[in-house]
């Protein structure tokens, strides 16, 4: 899609990108070939004059009068590779666009809030957003090009006076503004009938919220689960859990779900979550490894949390940098095993039968039919001789004969097929997907985005730190602490006090000139601050997530009409100031930030913090009302102002703070039963401690005879104390420490 967005003029193209020519002579290069962005390197061999997003290009758009054709995408999207493959490797059009644009590349990645501006334009005057945008039955890409071009020299003013009116309109449009006097909504009635929308678009089959494409949307779950813990005794309650669980359960088997080398794929194609889009987002895996883990929390399910693990397993392996911090993503495309000069999407990960069979060729002793482990993998996992992807799942053909693997039977069913014992059929997929992760290893990797984002690393510490302490594994709680030291160390400015966007794999990790951080950024890395501070009580997370809040509300908030804006509101170059409505691929910022205000406030006595989160989530009481599905995680944020957020205090002993084998395993086990309806802080019985200094009342909490003790309470109002990790849990769930009727 291309269009006029703006005066001075900016045309775009939203879907582009793809791999440069692998050979180290190149006809062409221009000056992104001095970029960090592995986007902006990709596109640094096109035969056309690019530029980065920056002054330089806004000084040559003035001075050479021309308007700016402005390109945004990802290093690891698909159809941005076809897209360049298309149009930007192509001499002619390469021509056309440098004689008659200044040409800007923007990793929207990078700058989400440039990104969002224009996607708002197109979202508004087409209906939809998605990529690619210039295929299909729209005008062909030099067409289209040649005829902005004409308006440009003769029809200047009207495009000009176009773009203002457009501009005027998008500000009016997206205004999100709390008026005085006004009130959050009702949070039952919002969360109800957010509830029912969600309901009305699940699929029961295979789980999820719409037929095909089908994407994970762990906000909607953490939504779901949510709702069922203040509705336990009604049958929507009761349904809502069902939901959540059943899609959850549904995506571990099937093919997004990488069962060889873990981790989950973006999206499925089809509605039985088989075929997928291969790209693996950091953010993807984070997000699902938090409501896996909240999973098997509510339902008490090994299941979830293996899967939260295996998660875990595949970011610690494949995304992770030795800073401490974490890569973007790895790219759906790839060449393929076979060779060849094309690279194909799903290449890396998919089978042919005689692959698998020629892989694992031992019969198993006592299995039915003399099996071998080819037979019983391929049995269980559905991989068929003419390959199982059906043709209206691979439109370019790229998968013909190829196996995507998806749980087809239950353990039990394949071990009785075969005649042998469910223990023995475990061990037997183990073996065997061990045998075809070393067998992938040889094959051509996909791309690595080594882009470390401070939002998407905020995100994925909520996950070390969330997963760690309830599966008590102290390498994992480590590994969050490396990526809390990773932020500080890399992506925070003390100097300036401000959140850095973005640093990259190498020796000079830092980017030049820094990119600020924009809100997602603050308000993730404080949620994992709040997660990491409660997985481990170290109050120095504490402490940093407090002065990472006091500077997101000096320069984002919104004095006037209440929220947060995305970005600088200072920044001219930006042209709307916008303010996230929607939680979708990732959740709202300010989603976020309601809930870590309320946090915050509970950890700190400020009320004043309790008092914003109340002001921003009037500001979005019109979209909570209409379109409460638009925005679950904010919903979650309404829900817990409304039930009041529980405290669990725990009063440790000294050996507890010193962290020896005991004391953590006991401290592991309290933290086990809290999951994410309730604030967790400890206090050592001191006046001079951290906490106890904004909440004295914590000082007068002290331990029963000697040990780790936890108070649950409401605005410090306290149940009678316990020392049994197992009647904190009975109390959490219950509300009592005694025992349920079954």
């Amino acid at each position: 899609m291309l269009g006029c967005v703006s005066s001075p003029s900016v045309f775009m193209s939203m879907a582009s990108g793809g791999e440069g020519p692998s050979s180290a002579s190149h006809k062409h290069t221009n000056r992104l070939a001095k970029e960090r962005s592995p986007y902006l390197l990709q596109h640094a061999h096109n035969p056309v004059d690019w530029y980065p997003w920056g002054q330089d290009a806004f000084d040559k758009a003035k001075t050479e009068d021309k308007p700016i054709f402005l390109s945004v995408g990802y290093s690891t999207c698909h159809w941005c590779h076809v897209m360049e493959r298309e149009s930007f490797e192509d001499e002619e059009i390469g021509k056309i666009l440098s004689e008659n644009f200044v040409c800007i590349k923007l990793d929207r990645e990078e700058r989400p809030d440039v990104d969002k501006v224009y996607m708002t334009f197109v979202q508004a005057t087409s209906g939809g957003g998605g990529w690619p945008m210039n295929h299909g039955r729209r005008p062909g890409f030099k067409t289209v090009l040649t005829r902005i071009i004409e308006q440009w020299q003769n029809n200047r003013s009207a495009l000009e006076s176009s773009g203002d009116r457009i501009l005027e309109a998008l500000k009016k449009g997206t205004a999100i503004t709390a008026n005085p006097g006004e009130s959050p909504p009702l949070a039952p009635d919002v969360a109800n009938r957010c509830f029912q929308q969600l309901a009305h678009s699940y699929e029961e089959e295979y789980g999820g919220f719409r037929d095909a494409p089908k994407f994970p949307t762990p906000v909607n779950l953490m939504f779901l689960m949510s709702y069922w813990s203040v509705n336990r005794s009604t049958s929507e309650g009761v349904e809502a859990l069902q939901m959540a669980l059943h899609t959850l359960r549904m995506m571990a088997l099937g093919g997004i779900h990488d069962h060889v080398a873990q981790g989950f794929h973006r999206y499925s194609t089809d509605s039985s979550w088989h075929v997928p889009h291969f790209e693996k987002m950091l953010y993807d895996q984070a997000q699902l490894a938090v409501a896996y883990i909240t999973a098997s929390q509510v339902s008490g399910e090994q299941f979830f949390a293996d899967v939260a693990k295996d998660i875990l397993l595949y970011v610690s392996r494949d995304l992770n940098d030795k800073s401490g911090g974490f890569y973007s993503a790895e790219d759906a495309d790839s060449v393929p095993a076979s060779g060849g000069p094309e690279k194909r999407e799903g290449a890396f990960c998919v089978w042919t039968a005689s692959e698998v069979r020629e892989l694992l060729p031992d019969v198993v002793e006592g299995a039915t039919g003399s099996a071998t482990l080819a037979d019983i993998f391929m049995h269980h996992y559905g991989v068929k001789e003419q390959g199982n992807v059906a043709p209206e799942q691979d439109p370019h053909r790229e998968l013909q004969g190829q196996n995507v693997l998806i749980v087809r039977y239950s353990v039990e069913l394949t071990a009785a097929h075969f005649g042998i014992s469910v223990e023995k059929v475990n061990e037997l997929l183990a073996s065997a997907r061990g045998k075809m992760a070393e067998v992938r290893k040889s094959r051509p990797r996909p791309h690595l985005d080594t882009k470390m984002l401070a939002s998407w690393n905020g995100l994925m510490l909520s996950a070390y730190a969330r997963v760690g302490a309830v599966v008590g594994d102290k390498a994992l709680l480590e590994r969050a602490v490396q990526a809390g030291n990773f932020l500080k160390e890399h992506l925070w400015d003390a100097e300036r006090q401000t959140i850095l966007r973005s640093c990259y794999r190498g020796d000079q990790m830092e980017v030049s000139p820094p990119i600020s951080g924009f809100l997602d950024d603050y308000a993730f890395i404080i949620c994992g601050l709040l997660d990491l501070y409660e997985a481990t009580l170290q109050t120095e997370w504490l402490q940093w997530a407090e002065e990472l809040q006091l500077r997101q509300d000096v320069l984002l908030w919104d004095d006037q009409g209440a929220g947060y804006f995305c970005s600088d509101p200072s920044d001219s170059t930006v042209l709307l100031q916008l303010k996230e409505d929607q939680d979708g691929a990732e959740p709202s910022a300010n989603s976020v930030s309601a809930f870590n205000l309320q946090r915050l406030s509970h950890y700190t006595g400020r009320q004043d913090w309790l008092q914003k989160s109340q002001q921003l989530l009037t500001a979005f009481s019109d979209r909570l009302n209409k379109v409460p599905i638009a925005l679950p995680e904010m919903v979650r944020s309404l829900m817990a102002q409304h039930y009041t957020l529980k405290q669990v205090i725990l009063t440790p002993t000294q050996t507890l703070i010193d962290n020896n084998e005991y004391a953590f395993n006991h401290q592991r086990d309290f933290l086990c039963c809290v999951h994410s309806s309730f604030v967790v802080m400890l206090t050592d019985g001191t006046a001079e401690g951290f906490l106890c200094q904004r909440l004295p009342v914590l000082s007068s909490m002290s331990q029963l005879g000697g040990v780790a003790t936890a108070y649950v309470c409401q605005d410090f109002t306290c149940s009678l104390p316990v020392t049994d990790p197992q009647e904190l849990r009975r109390l959490l769930l219950h509300g009592t420490t005694d025992m349920p009727t079954e």
